[in-house]
C-alpha cells in the first residue's frame, strides 16, 4: 500500500537583506506576511536552544520572517550573520535543491515586474507544448541571486498526458 502524499509546509530561504527580501517578496511577488522581520539571538531560550540544535554552537544572531503564498505554503526568510553568498547559485551537478517554481497565468507580466525590481531574466519564456498546450516557462532570479521558476499553469497540468511526448 501507498503512503499518502502529503502537503508541501514552507521552504527556507537565506538572504542578505531581510527587509529587502520581504518587500521583493511581498511587493512582486505578492505573498503576505504572517510574522514580520525578527531577531532571534543564540541564548537560552526556547527559540535559542531550536536554533542552536538546528545551525550548531556560534550561530550567534539571525533576522527571521514568514510569508506565505495563495495557497498557504510558507516561505521562510533568514538573514544570518555572516552571511556568504554562493559561488554558483545554480549548481545543479550538486545534489539538494537548485530551485522552486511560482506559478502565475500572466507569466510574462510577472517575469516584468521581477526584473523591474532588480531580478533577472535566466533564460527565454518556453512554451510546453505549443501545439497543444498553453504553456510557459521562464527560470528567473531574486534580487539576490535565488534561482526560482515561473509557471503559467499548474504542475499537474503542465505534465500530466503527454508530458515530453
Amino acid at each position: 500500500m501507498l503512503p499518502t502524499p502529503r502537503s508541501f509546509s514552507h521552504i527556507g530561504l537565506s538572504v542578505p537583506d531581510l527587509d529587502a527580501a520581504v518587500k521583493f517578496y511581498t511587493e512582486v511577488l505578492g505573498f503576505y506576511t504572517i510574522m514580520a522581520p525578527t531577531e532571534v539571538v543564540e541564548d537560552d531560550s526556547d527559540i535559542g536552544r531550536m536554533c542552536t540544535d538546528v545551525f550548531g554552537p556560534d550561530w550567534k544572531r539571525l533576522r527571521i520572517a514568514h510569508l506565505a503564498t495563495a495557497d498557504r505554503i510558507g516561505i521562510e526568510l533568514f538573514e544570518f550573520d555572516g552571511h556568504q553568498a554562493p559561488e554558483d547559485n545554480m549548481a545543479f551537478r550538486q545534489h539538494g535543491m537548485f530551485h522552486f517554481a511560482i506559478q502565475d497565468p500572466n507569466l510574462e507580466a510577472l517575469l516584468e515586474r521581477i526584473v523591474a525590481a532588480g531580478g533577472k531574466q535566466r533564460m527565454p519564456v518556453r512554451k510546453y507544448f505549443p501545439e497543444g498546450k498553453p504553456y510557459r516557462m521562464v527560470y528567473v532570479e531574486d534580487p539576490f541571486g535565488i534561482v526560482f521558476e515561473l509557471y503559467s499553469h499548474s504542475y499537474e497540468l503542465t505534465y500530466s498526458a503527454g508530458a515530453y511526448a
